[in-house]
């Protein structure tokens, strides 16, 4: 059946139950998580979506990973008993041992 012949079928009220019934099971993503997670929209203006969309391109994971991180990041800033990974200390001091240009 086309999506024509289905429109009908539905604001005709004839057989909805039974196109349903016909219809195969849909295959959902497995979630990545084993945590719950709450979808939320944030809007963004455009050039600032490339750059993050950029960024999470270099890293080789998504753009809601990339965010979640960042967000996940900066509350461990707000809370004094977080800690940090080696690898974000190891970072942080290779950065602040650079030569700054002046």
């Amino acid at each position: 059946m086309n999506r024509d012949d289905a429109t009908k079928q539905f604001h005709g009220g004839d057989g909805f139950a039974e196109l349903i019934e016909e219809s195969a099971a849909a295959e959902l993503p497995t979630p990545d998580t084993d945590t719950p997670m709450v979808s939320r929209s944030v809007r963004l203006p455009l050039e600032t979506y490339e750059r993050v969309r950029a960024a999470a391109d270099a890293r080789g994971i998504g753009v809601t990973t990339l965010m979640r991180q960042w967000i996940e990041a900066g509350l461990a800033d707000l809370d004094d008993s977080a800690t940090v990974s080696l690898a974000d200390v190891r970072r942080a001091l290779a950065a602040l041992s650079r030569p700054t240009a002046a």
